[in-house]
């Protein structure tokens, strides 16, 4: 059998693409932002164009799927980096 071979990852790119796609979360969370505070869900709902919002929706979902996964993990992590301290 042969072993698995590890995927050698670029620490560096890993660290500027992962600081990159937070500056673009924080922007889309703004403008998201505007929108709750300019509309209500009702009005979004009755006037919104109805593919632009599923677009919008599944978006939000993927990215929600996406980072539960590190949430989860880093939560995992903390409590047992807290029972060998």
């Amino acid at each position: 059998m042969v072993p698995a071979v590890r995927k050698q990852i670029d620490i560096t790119r890993l660290t500027a693409e992962l600081a990159a796609a937070a500056v673009e979360l924080l922007s889309a969370q703004c403008a998201a932002d505007r929108l709750r505070l300019q509309y209500s869900p009702q009005d979004i709902i009755k006037f919104a164009d109805v593919q632009t919002l599923q677009r919008a929706v599944s978006s939000a979902e993927a990215l929600h799927r996406f980072f539960s996964q590190f949430s989860a993990q880093t939560k995992h992590e903390e409590g047992t980096r807290n029972k060998k301290a």
